[in-house]
């Protein structure tokens, strides 16, 4: 999520989960290799956030494979590339993002060429169409496509399709239906790939069903960073069947407000300001009592504080103690859904190929 998965929001949400893989906000390819003297800006993260998924934007072979190169240097465990994003910004005038998937063969030999410039696995970011580009079997003959192109075998499958003209990249996010019999059918039909969940998930109980159903994985985007306690908080014992930390809200923040006042201390042509550093922080305390109070106080407090320090004992008394010292204990919140119609909603099975040809293009790609 561009301007909000940046490093500061990651080093929270590790501190909070220590099992969740983190993704980077989209780093557009001609950015990484136009600034390379400056790549850390762009590229650098804590040790501490393994494991993390680089995403990377653009629409250009050689600017994606030299991108891939140059982030090699800073061991990311995956690096992905988004297909999904349908911002203007990003589908219209970039001309990548979402409109890639109008596209498959270039991303085909995308993927190949960002496989080639790096030696941890690759996967791709999409939507499950784009405007009246939103059969199954279009879906299916992208993933098809991209695969027998390329060593790709995980994608994340945000089961919206994007519309490019009209409406804004938040109405993108509710407008379109969800249609997750796209993402089930992508299980049946293609065995042999990884796919991940995203779109729509707003609970880890709802990562759990979805898991329990047969989905590899799940992605949780704006749930994590609207709610990040209640939300990843529960990761690491409800997903990974892990024993957390099992940490305070106070005892995070006061992790959190070390490292962000030791970014402060750093002498550093692009030192972020306080009010970026305390951003991640500002739903920590999603609809709990105090909350509105606390916000207030802290928007009168940016105005003048120069480090997360002060900041936090100028705010943190609009706070009851109950909620900064208490702590997450038992199962997360029931999802009142589930995915148990999935098997009457799947579309007709993909026949544009029969399993052993598709074994056959899986086999070619991952020799090449």
């Amino acid at each position: 999520m561009m301007d909000w998965t940046d490093n500061h929001f990651r080093t929270l949400a590790r501190i909070i989960s220590k099992y969740a893989w983190l993704y980077t906000e989209m780093v557009v390819a001609e950015t990484i290799v136009h600034q390379k003297d400056n790549s850390d800006r762009f590229l650098a993260f804590p040790a501490e956030q393994h494991p993390i998924v680089l995403q990377i934007g653009g629409s250009n072979v050689d600017n994606l494979s030299k991108a891939t190169e140059l982030a090699t240097a800073y061991s990311y465990d995956e690096i992905n590339l988004n297909c999904g994003c349908p911002s203007g910004r990003v589908a219209g005038h970039g001309c990548f993002g979402a409109r890639l998937m109008l596209d498959p063969e270039f991303v085909g030999d995308a993927m190949s060429a960002i496989a080639a410039s790096c030696s941890v696995p690759v996967s791709v970011k999409c939507r499950i169409g784009v405007d009246d580009h939103d059969s199954y079997e279009e879906l299916c003959k992208f993933v098809d496509t991209i695969v027998s192109k390329s060593p790709t075998r995980h994608f994340i499958i945000h089961s919206r399709k994007a519309l490019l003209n009209g409406i804004s990249p938040a109405a993108n996010r509710r407008i379109p239906p969800l249609k997750y019999e796209y993402y089930f059918g992508l299980l049946r039909d293609f065995p042999e790939v990884q796919f991940t969940l995203n779109g729509g998930v707003n609970f880890i109980d709802q990562v759990n069903v979805a898991m329990g159903q047969g989905a590899h994985g799940v992605m949780v985007g704006r749930a994590a960073y609207n709610n990040p306690w209640s939300t990843l908080g529960y990761v690491d014992s409800a997903v990974y069947g892990v024993k957390s930390d099992s940490l305070s809200r106070r005892q995070v923040l006061e992790k959190y407000q070390i490292y962000a006042d030791s970014v402060l201390e750093k002498d550093t042509p692009h030192r972020p300001s306080v009010r970026q550093l305390v951003k991640p922080l500002l739903n920590m305390f999603h609809s709990e009592p105090g909350n509105g109070l606390w916000k207030r106080e802290a928007d009168a407090a940016l105005r003048h504080c120069k480090t997360v320090k002060s900041f936090l004992e100028e705010t943190l008394d609009a706070l009851p103690d109950s909620v900064l010292d208490s702590q997450l204990s038992g199962d997360p919140p029931k999802w009142d859904g589930n995915f148990d119609n999935m098997e009457t909603l799947l579309p007709p099975k993909y026949t544009a190929g029969t399993k052993d040809e598709f074994k056959l293009h899986a086999c070619l790609a991952m020799s090449t």
